[in-house]
């Protein structure tokens, strides 16, 4: 051997000597679950936090339409003195309560209006009038009016928005459990390469040992320098994968502070069942029948089709003409302790009377406008039956997706078994002789390749998993 070749092999295995570490955090590692993933998300998410205000924010709205209904009182004065004349002295003052049944209105009142020039159909005697009536809408609102109709839309809303919480939800979750298994392949692809790194290193030691003694060609000790390299190559590449997939994944990680959450670098993913298991059929089945009347799209258009249904009732009343009676007794009366001559009580012969009647002859603009909500109703139908046919059918092509990946892993899972036996005849027949170290790396190279590719399909299938359900419109 010449003493060129003799210094080579030195440098090779003092270059080639030490190893890459596994785990580059000084902490000690720990597993990192789905579970453990989905207890912080759903705690301390900031969206999770924002979508879940939308049922606040649908209670508020029924707050603001329970107003409508709110009693309120109403009072005025007004005084002119003038060149020692007593213009006017008015003081009036409503009480009005809004009643639920047919959208009738009880009133209760005081007016004293007196002063030399006030009018008389309005004046009163020095103690003033008390009043109690009612309003009572006979033909328009009798049945439901705007306020009936905007509380009615205001509780539908509920649910509208509820829908949109389980929809926001979900997708935060899924695009979480999806990056969760991307995590997952890139952390085994690293431990994959790692090791195959170790063993080329292995290998170039024995093979360099081999050479100083004579035993193997040094051709063969620069052949398993190159492979090492080139996995290191390979290997420094998904260390930088690993790196961003665990930054992507710390995106859905915060505390209870609000304050963002860093995956650590010493934390494992979970391991997952080496045999991909299909989901019974009575599965789908479920998911199939679960997703029709819980698929958060559906919810919400169930949501819109009640507003609608509100809506149509209420333009169906506006073509009603409009006819309001109201009726009031009047007192002297300004308390019950005080004596009042019977004449001047509240009795039948003391009282106001009206009635107000409109109706337009037409009424285009109200059969228009009820037309234009029928027209939604269809629109909406038919949007319902079309959304119902896309779910059914991503659940069941998720299920074939399912399908297709336990089928693939299976095969794939026979595959490595034979490269692995492929491998180690090859490694007998190169510890005697009968092979070539580019046959034995490109037999190992394979194996590699073939293992990534079954860590791969693990991975697509969690995530077909967790996009199934998300199909279906609920948690994984």
């Amino acid at each position: 051997m010449s003493k060129l070749n003799f210094i080579f092999i030195v440098l090779c295995i003092f270059l080639f000597h030490r190893l890459p570490a596994q785990e580059k955090g000084n902490g000690t590692t720990k597993t990192f679950t789905v579970d453990d993933m989905e207890e912080l998300l759903m705690a301390n998410h900031p969206i999770v936090k924002q979508v879940n205000l939308l049922s606040e924010t649908a209670k508020a709205q029924v707050a603001q339409a329970l107003g409508k209904f709110d009693p309120t009182i109403n009072s005025s004065f007004k005084n002119k003195h003038f060149g020692n004349t007593d213009y006017y002295n008015q003081w009036n003052s409503e009480l009005k309560i809004p009643l639920w049944l047919a959208g009738a209105d009880l009133k209760i009142a005081y007016d004293r209006n007196v002063g030399d020039y006030t009018n008389p159909q309005s004046r009163t005697n020095n103690a003033g009038l008390s009043a109690i009536g009612v309003s009572i809408p006979l033909g328009q609102g009798l049945i439901v009016d705007s306020r009936r109709n905007t509380l009615q839309q205001a509780k539908a809303m509920i649910s509208y928005l509820e829908g949109e919480k389980i929809k926001q939800i979900n997708a935060i979750w899924f695009q979480a459990l999806s990056d969760y298994w991307n995590w997952y392949f890139a952390y085994q692809q690293y431990q994959l390469l790692l090791e195959g790194v170790k063993l080329a290193d292995q290998r170039f030691k024995a093979i360099s040992e081999q050479t100083i003694l004579g035993d193997k060609p040094v051709i063969d000790s620069i052949e398993a320098s190159v492979v090492v390299k080139e996995r290191r190559i390979e290997l420094s590449k998904y260390e930088a994968e690993l790196a961003n997939a665990r930054i992507v994944l710390s995106n859905h990680l915060w505390n209870d502070q609000q304050f963002p959450v860093e995956l650590p670098e010493h934390a494992l993913p979970q391991k997952i069942e080496r045999n991909a298991i299909l989901p019974d059929s009575k599965v789908i089945t479920e998911l199939l029948d679960s997703a029709k009347i819980a698929h958060p799209e559906l919810i919400k258009l169930a949501s819109k089709n009640q507003q609608l249904v509100f809506e149509e009732r209420y333009r169906k009343e506006m073509l009603k003409p409009k006819f309001t009676v109201s009726g009031t007794l009047i007192s002297s009366r300004r308390g019950f302790n005080d004596f009042i001559p019977p004449q001047y009580d509240f009795n039948w012969q003391n009282y106001k009377v009206g009635f107000e009647f409109a109706f337009p002859l037409f009424i285009r603009s109200e059969r228009g406008k009820l037309r234009e909500v029928r027209i939604k109703q269809d629109q909406l139908q038919f949007e319902q039956l079309v959304t119902e046919r896309n779910i059914h059918n991503d659940v069941v092509k998720k299920y074939n997706d399912l399908n297709a990946y336990s089928e693939q892993i299976k095969l794939q899972s026979v595959n490595v078994s034979n490269q692995e036996l492929l491998l180690k005849g090859e490694l007998n027949k190169f510890e005697l002789g009968e092979s070539t170290l580019f046959v034995v790396n490109n037999r190992e190279n394979k194996l590699i390749e073939m293992r990534i590719k079954q860590e791969k399909l693990f991975t697509d299938y969690r995530k077909a998993l967790a996009e199934l359900y998300y199909k279906a419109g609920t948690k994984f």
